[in-house]
């Protein structure tokens, strides 16, 4: 039998629906058409000043607003699938949404969205900048400068390029120490320590990290993929010491530099050891990589998304919305994250089951919070250094793409769930 409450509240939802406008319904199930353009359309849809309701669990985590004109017009031109809804229709979702694990967001303003990253970079480099650029989302560019001069403010939502904030220019030394590229980089940072003030790149790298942790703690939110989780909190862990050997600041490693970490300063991982050697591309035993023994064959390498209650737990729903369960692997620098390095209080959204492996993670920092996701390019299993440029209209309905895009619009969601 259904619920009187349940009989009340889908008549009285038919009653209003029936004297509104029709809407749109942008589905994000198998049958959407190209599911990254669809997380554009909604953002654009946000720019307009009108506001969007985000289907949690609903068909894959669809969107619906208003109808109008310019909306539906947007959405031929971009080729994303989208259904009209009426107010009986309407009905009929909000009650399926009502009981079962599936809850209405509030979408209500467009991020402003900031990527952190060198300048000169190519943007195919960066999965989230492939990501944003294809779904047309707008966002700017800043820098070590501008991050220390505490334009972090100015933005709800940052991205951190696959960045190395240990002052180890990303342990490329063993392979490429000799590459033009590598010299010019290694030239730059060096430039820009001393342009700030910093005698080492390292102390320049660990003052960025912690200006971004206070952008957390004032309420910012922090997505981060492949070599910038990791050698993020690793930077935290070792303010006290020096990690970095001669080839990359000029004098060696702390003699006590493992002893000499604090963890508590991290804000994702814990009793990580560190890999102070210079010719090992790693840097610590957070990763799980081939240097740390990983031999998952590719065929294998699948995770699964956790399941969360929708009513409940509306932020990891969010960030693990999509139309499947069970997303391939693709490697990094950074690939994967032991799950006895990860602190208690970080929520798993994705893993290897059964494994110590996790690629998905989200906890909170003060007001704000971060996402960590494991790997490089999600529809580029093992990229490498110089690899062409992901062509993204040929992923169109990439699932791992996706739980970037959900990063994206988390920002917007009203505070306090909307309820019926």
């Amino acid at each position: 039998m259904i619920p009187v409450r349940i009989t009340l509240i889908v008549v009285l939802l038919l009653l209003t629906c029936g004297r509104t406008m029709a809407g749109i319904l942008i589905p994000m199930d198998l049958g959407q058409r190209d599911h990254l353009k669809a997380y554009g359309v909604a953002y654009w849809i946000l720019q307009q000043g009108i506001r969007v309701e985000w289907l949690l669990n609903y068909r894959g985590g669809s969107f619906h607003c208003d109808r109008f004109e310019a909306l539906e017009r947007e959405l031929r031109v971009k080729g994303v699938s989208y259904e009209v809804t009426g107010g009986v229709e309407l009905g009929s979702i909000y009650s399926e949404i009502e009981q079962n694990n599936m809850e209405r967001i509030l979408l209500e303003k467009p991020p402003k969205v900031a990527i952190y990253t060198p300048p000169g970079k190519q943007p195919w480099d960066d999965a989230v900048t492939m990501a944003l650029t294809y779904a047309e989302i707008e966002y700017e560019t800043l820098w070590d400068r501008e991050v220390l001069a505490g334009d972090l403010k100015d933005y709800d939502w940052l991205h951190l390029h696959h960045e190395d904030f240990t002052g180890q220019y990303g342990k490329f030394y063993a392979s490429y120490a000799s590459a033009p590229w590598y010299i010019q980089q290694q030239q730059d940072f060096e430039a820009m320590a001393a342009e700030l003030g910093f005698k080492k790149v390292s102390r320049m790298k660990l003052a960025v990290a912690l200006a971004i942790r206070d952008y957390m703690e004032a309420g910012g939110f922090l997505f981060a993929m492949c070599s910038a989780t990791d050698s993020y909190d690793i930077a935290l862990a070792a303010m006290n010491t020096d990690i970095c050997a001669s080839v990359f600041d000029g004098d060696g490693v702390s003699p006590t530099a493992q002893e000499d970490l604090d963890y508590s300063q991290c804000i994702a991982f814990t009793d990580f050891i560190i890999d102070t050697n210079p010719m090992v591309y790693e840097y610590s035993d957070i990763d799980q990589s081939p240097q740390n023994g990983r031999s998952l064959p590719q065929e294998l390498d699948w995770f699964s998304l956790f399941e969360f209650s929708a009513k409940w737990d509306p932020v990891p729903t969010m960030l693990t919305q999509n139309h499947t369960g069970v997303v391939k692997g693709f490697m990094g620098q950074s690939t994967a994250f032991r799950r006895d390095r990860i602190k208690d209080h970080v929520r798993i959204l994705g893993e290897i089951e059964n494994s110590n492996e996790v690629r998905y993670i989200h906890g909170v920092v003060g007001k704000g919070s971060f996402t960590f996701y494991g790997g490089h390019d999600p529809e580029d299993y093992q990229h490498r250094v110089g690899d062409p440029e992901t062509q993204l209209s040929l992923y169109r309905n990439s699932p791992g793409y996706r739980l970037i895009l959900n990063n994206i619009l988390f920002p917007a969601a009203q505070k306090k769930k909307q309820k019926t």
